[in-house]
């Protein structure tokens, strides 16, 4: 049985994808099956797996993001249905919708689990450069969140001209987008010099937790890459790019 939702993800239209403002982003429902939602949702991984990222300073100023983090690995100790949802994003058909969706031919990508708690939040930020997008799925429900507690990202707009490396708070931006978070939703965003984005803080009680995972699309090394990373580490002379090996 597949978790994805075929149908659906095909459906998704590139060039209205790619024409959004302030940037490229969607926020669809229902891109896993309602019986994949439930069991991926049912089995979310404990809390006890993860590490806890709290206060750790970020670059060019930005306050910490506090989180629990937890990074996919095959020997992860997580339901099966986890690693099938991992093979599926691996798959073919995942991987031609987000090259068709962000314009790149070749992607590597990593996952990740955040589960944040009560007080923290994301401050505005573009992702790093590497970064191709990010494809955000949400796990909490009308059960166990409250909307008004937050957790939604945050789309940002007509802040002015910013500079990446800097640390704008949420009133700079005159455009503010939230995402839909509860329920079977899931985000694409497109990382870009304006791509800002962000999390007003949680006022959620100390027992619940934002949970969302996240397929990163990073930008594949070429292969010219690796042969200067290569040649470089073992002492050889290195040619610059676009001249024969």
């Amino acid at each position: 049985m597949s978790l994805l939702d075929y149908e659906r993800l095909e459906a998704l239209d590139a060039s209205a994808f790619r024409r959004r403002e302030p940037y490229p982003w969607i926020n669809p429902p229902a891109l896993l099956t309602e019986a994949g939602y439930r069991r991926l949702l049912d089995t979310l991984p404990d809390p006890s797996l993860f590490d806890a990222s709290m206060g750790v300073p970020r670059s060019h100023g930005q306050r910490p993001h506090d989180r629990l983090v937890l990074e996919y690995h095959e020997g992860l100790p997580v339901a099966s249905v986890w690693h099938a949802f991992v093979a599926e994003l691996r798959g073919a058909r995942y991987l031609h919708f987000l090259r068709r969706m962000l314009g790149h031919s070749s992607v590597r990508l990593n996952f990740h689990w955040h589960y944040t708690p009560q007080g923290a939040s994301v401050s505005p930020h573009c992702d790093a450069r590497r970064k191709l997008g990010s494809h955000i799925f949400y796990f909490n429900t009308e059960k166990d969140w409250n909307p008004e507690w937050g957790g939604q990202t945050l789309i940002l707009g007509k802040g002015g001209r910013l500079r990446t490396r800097s640390a704008p708070e949420f009133e700079r931006f005159r455009l503010v987008i939230p995402a839909e978070a509860i329920g079977n939703r899931s985000l694409l965003f497109q990382r870009g010099r304006a791509s800002w984005h962000g999390m007003h803080e949680l006022r959620c009680p100390e027992t619940a937790l934002r949970k969302v995972f996240i397929v990163v699309a990073n930008r594949a090394r070429r292969p010219w890459a690796w042969s200067r990373v290569g040649r470089r580490s073992a002492g050889a002379p290195v040619r610059e790019r676009g001249t024969p090996l």
